[in-house]
């Protein structure tokens, strides 16, 4: 067995396969696995919510506090799936009832409270370890709900080198300056270049102050973040610590994400892609669709502005015509679920909508798809371009953040050097995602041109192993500065 290189703590608020709302649970289940093949030993620590605990296998106390934050805690070690976690059983925070961060689409009142005791439990972990004898070498946090952490253990004057990932900028953790001591703050750190935003408390840029090293989930998003359109208010900070700022553009699990082996499709491959028109055929049967000449298009998205979701109402006239379809999986907006019903009674038979979430299902789409629609106003990283290059389903993206970083648009010039993998839109609105949908139509009817370019995206390296590498030198960087 190889030497272990370093231990990392990771601090998050969701994780795959314990809990999971959005992309970021993938990232931090995802990483451990990649990061121990390089011999980086991670332990995710996460909140007990409800009915967490019982999913771990021998749980055993590690570490206990009789006052956290107006009740008493634990952190439970366990495993799951070969993946150490510890989880933070403090039932007057966590043990209730909805998601973990609201209910009924309202957030839970005392999140500030909440994510702050998880911050507050990873930096004492960090200082004095676990009664197993565990202690980490970095410590590794997510988003605003874990920003904290750095903050704790910058004024404690410890030492230990730390790492924030921003997932989306867009979630600040803003809070009220009156819960400064509620959250074990300093008051004299209440200032414009510490705690203080717009009047109130930004976690976000507790932790971009004080962490050692910043990451982003891809490059062109770590630029974005240093302008004004993208640092939603603390683009001076980022702009600030740009030595220290690095984007890392994620992976995604090609175990589990893999049309040849995919339990919910019909296998198929880059080498052999027949088994791609059968998938095709299936959706459609799926979803009552018919006469479709053009590209079947899907959406898997949350159904917001920032995902540009009300851009494609005007767009989809001419893309029909064109003998395009579309299905659609998803909830957000109640506008925009209405946008999207409204299309399907429009155009039945060449468009469908699920309202809603299936995992399944949306490997089934992956699997039949012949382009995937990403228009997003912003988008720090995004998976479901990456996972629409693995299943051979054609991104149509717009060119921001991960999105830029990851498909590389139909040119003429990219066509003729054979790099092409999709259909990128720079100028975010109607025109643009329009004009987007126009090309892929004409791309779908040159079809050697059309699988030489699902056959170049399968192909692609989407995997964890580039950003683990990365990762490592970030660690090594703060770790041994």
């Amino acid at each position: 067995m190889a030497e272990v290189v370093g231990r990392v703590l990771s601090v998050a608020s969701e994780c795959v396969p314990l809990i999971k709302t959005g992309g970021l649970a993938d990232v931090v289940g995802a990483l451990p696995a990649a990061l121990g093949e390089l011999n980086w030993k991670v332990s995710t620590l996460l909140p007990a919510y409800r009915g967490l605990v019982a999913k771990l296998s021998a749980p055993a106390q590690v570490w206990s506090d009789a006052d956290l934050f107006g009740g008493a805690a634990r952190i439970l070690s366990g495993s799951i799936e070969g993946q150490r976690f510890l989880l933070l059983d403090a039932p007057h925070l966590f043990d209730r009832p909805g998601g973990p961060y609201s209910i009924e689409g309202r957030d839970h009142p005392d999140n500030s409270v909440r994510f702050a005791a998880l911050s507050w439990s990873a930096a004492m972990v960090a200082e004095t370890g676990l009664s197993d004898g565990w202690k980490p070498d970095i410590v590794h946090v997510h988003d605003w709900q874990t920003a904290l952490t750095p903050y704790y253990l910058t004024r404690r004057d410890t030492g230990i080198p730390t790492v924030l990932t921003v997932h989306n900028m867009a979630f600040q953790g803003i809070t009220s300056r009156q819960e400064l001591e509620m959250l074990r703050l300093s008051t004299d750190d209440y200032n414009s270049e510490l705690l203080e935003y717009y009047g109130n408390i930004s976690t976000l840029k507790a932790g971009l102050v004080t962490a050692h090293a910043i990451t982003t989930v891809s490059q062109t998003y770590a630029d974005e973040l240093m302008r004004p359109e993208f640092g939603m208010g603390l683009e001076g900070v980022i702009a600030s610590r740009a030595e220290d700022t690095h984007g890392i553009v994620n992976g995604i699990d090609e175990t589990i994400w893999n049309p040849q082996s995919d339990p919910d499709v019909t296998p198929y491959s880059a080498a052999k892609l027949s088994g791609k028109a059968q998938n095709r055929d299936k959706l459609l049967a799926e979803f009552g669709l018919s006469d479709i000449s053009g590209p079947l298009a899907i959406l898997v998205s949350r159904l917001t502005y920032q995902k540009g979701i009300d851009l494609l109402p005007a767009a989809l006239p001419a893309f029909i015509e064109a003998g395009g379809g579309l299905v659609v999986l998803g909830t957000g907006e109640p506008s925009l679920e209405g946008a999207m019903l409204e299309a399907a009674q429009r155009w039945p038979g060449r468009v469908a909508v699920r309202i809603g979430y299936d995992e399944a299902l949306s490997h089934r789409m992956f699997a039949g798809a012949d382009a995937v629609l990403v228009p997003s106003r912003f988008e720090p990283c995004g998976l479901t371009q990456l996972y629409g290059l693995r299943y051979g389903a054609i991104p149509v993206v717009s060119s921001t953040g991960g999105l830029a970083d990851t498909v590389i648009g139909a040119t003429p010039a990219s066509l003729a050097a054979g790099a092409a993998t999709g259909v990128t839109f720079t100028t975010i609105d109607e025109i643009g995602l329009s004009q987007a949908l126009r090309r892929l139509v004409e791309l779908y009817a040159d079809k050697s041109v059309w699988t030489a370019m699902q056959k170049r995206g399968m192909k692609s390296d989407l995997g964890w192993r580039r950003a683990a590498q990365s990762y490592v030198s970030v660690y090594e960087q703060i770790q041994f500065r």
